[in-house]
């Protein structure tokens, strides 16, 4: 594998590599669909909608979206603890993209 190219200031000069940076692997896309589309979700309810996904896993993948700003993190002072994750406006813009995987995964699906 090549390694990917960097500008002059250190960042990917490709925009479609960048964007796979950002919301690929696996849970990613799936995680920010259905925050975008279903609204705000708290953790188990998360691990419900993806059935295999590693405890592990689905933290580090939550943890990653939350830095990259496309999810908010929202817990409450209470026992049992209990957070929930929402999309960010950032993560909004991604919306359309995932709308289009989702209509293209759909039509090809068979």
């Amino acid at each position: 594998m090549t390694q990917p190219t960097l500008d002059e200031n250190g960042k990917l000069k490709c925009s479609i590599e960048y964007t796979l940076r950002k919301i690929g692997g696996k849970w990613k896309t799936v995680i920010l669909w259905h925050l975008g589309v279903e609204g705000t979700h708290r953790y188990n309810e998360l691990r419900r909608l993806l059935p295999g996904v590693a405890h592990k896993v689905l933290s580090q993948q939550l943890k990653e979206l939350e830095e990259d700003g496309f999810i908010n993190r929202k817990q409450y002072d209470e026992i049992p603890p209990k957070v929930e994750y929402s999309m960010t406006e950032k993560g909004k813009t991604l919306l359309p993209i995932l709308q289009e995987m989702h209509k293209w995964g759909s039509e090809h699906n068979q």
